[in-house]
């Protein structure tokens, strides 16, 4: 594939317009819960409840508003996001009446959505389907006369790639993001710019990326409570997991290949945060009645003094695309803003978000929160 030089949707120069927001996976129940959130946020109808960068640690970091959040992005269905918004209500996901009442705004986002693939019987090269879906990237920014563009990956979860020679899917929309001068995320574990096709791309294109893999519940448990253990001298001698899942994502990690990618972060949060890999496993059982929903149990052993045998266990239920969508939120303003102050490469400073963070980042929360409210006041000096 071509690696040749991005072209920036706006320099690293202070705002001249709004900030795109370009999902892959747009029309999904995580994307359709941030475009709604968004919008019931910037017209006062609910506070910013899980949003971190509205807590006063962030004032004067020189975030984007939300009222200037514009989105669009890529998918391969067809679901208009009003009707997804609906559904997501009739679920529970959604409060009652708000797709009503940001009916306007997912309209508008939802003409901004563009086909993705590569859908069976495309014949395009991978370089040729990075170009299209950066040029779709660009023409966004130039049609809404953005000021960037952030590109953040919500789409269902694909397994690793095999030993065929083509991307996946997740690596060339993280291409296309690069080519197209647009910072980028990667909320799920698919490959993304994790894949070694795109190591010199991902140096050279002078932007800011971040992480994989979202951090929203069992493993966000996971990162605070391991790092207690280790704190307390406690040895924790097994740590098993099952989750209990539906929606798109349940089916998705049916498959075998994606189930393991998933499992991979969560694995590796407690290997960190401990020192080494306890026994166990996190199984992932898809129930496509729990729809948005999830539970998640973790039932650890330990030892305590004089060898005392302990267990703890935790129940996590929560709606998946109500705990991503303020984080997606979240990771559009600070990756504009770093954009926006000329900072490029990976950002471990957001390792708060992810299962799997960039190099050089702690696995235990409370180091990467830290971490984050020193980034939020570099972005405040950088103002």
């Amino acid at each position: 594939m071509s690696t040749e030089s991005p072209t920036a949707t706006a320099g690293p120069t202070a705002s001249a317009g709004p900030t795109g927001v370009w999902l892959i996976g747009a029309r999904g129940s995580v994307a359709t819960t941030a475009v709604a959130g968004c919008a019931a946020m910037s017209a006062g109808l609910h506070p910013p409840t899980g949003l971190v960068t509205e807590t006063p640690p962030f004032s004067g970091s020189g975030l984007p508003a939300l009222s200037s959040l514009v989105f669009g992005g890529h998918d391969t269905v067809e679901c208009p996001l009003p009707k997804r918004a609906e559904h997501l209500a009739a679920g529970g996901v959604l409060p009652h009446g708000l797709p009503a009442a940001v009916h306007a705004e997912l309209a508008a986002a939802d003409t901004e959505i563009r086909p993705g693939g590569p859908l069976p019987g495309d014949s395009r090269t991978d370089d040729e389907l990075i170009s299209a879906f950066a040029a779709e990237i660009r023409a966004f920014a130039h049609r809404r006369r953005l000021a960037r563009v952030v590109v953040i990956n919500v789409a269902s979860t694909e397994p690793a790639p095999g030993d065929d020679e083509r991307l996946p899917p997740s690596s060339l929309y993280a291409a296309a993001a690069l080519r197209a001068g647009a910072p980028y995320a990667n909320f799920t574990p698919s490959t993304g710019l994790h894949h070694p096709a795109l190591t010199d791309l991902a140096v050279t294109s002078r932007l800011p990326f971040a992480g994989r893999d979202g951090k929203t519940g069992q493993t966000l448990l996971r990162s605070v409570l391991g790092p207690m253990f280790a704190q307390r001298a406690l040895a924790v001698r097994a740590w098993s997991g099952t989750n209990l899942l539906g929606g798109g994502d349940g089916a998705a990690l049916a498959d075998p290949g994606a189930a393991a990618a998933k499992n991979a972060g969560k694995e590796r949060v407690l290997a960190d945060t401990l020192g080494t890999a306890p026994e166990g496993e996190v199984h992932i059982d898809d129930v496509p009645s729990l729809g948005d929903w999830k539970t998640a149990w973790d039932h650890i052993a330990f030892d305590g003094f004089l060898g005392t045998r302990m267990t703890l266990q935790t129940t996590w239920q929560g709606c998946d695309s109500a705990l991503a969508a303020p984080l997606i939120l979240d990771l559009a303003r600070l990756l504009a803003r770093a954009h926006e102050a000329g900072l490029s490469g990976p950002r471990p400073e957001l390792a708060f978000y992810f299962k799997d963070p960039d190099p050089g980042a702690s696995s235990a929360l409370p180091d990467q929160h830290t971490a984050l409210l020193t980034f939020a006041a570099r972005l405040r000096d950088a103002a």
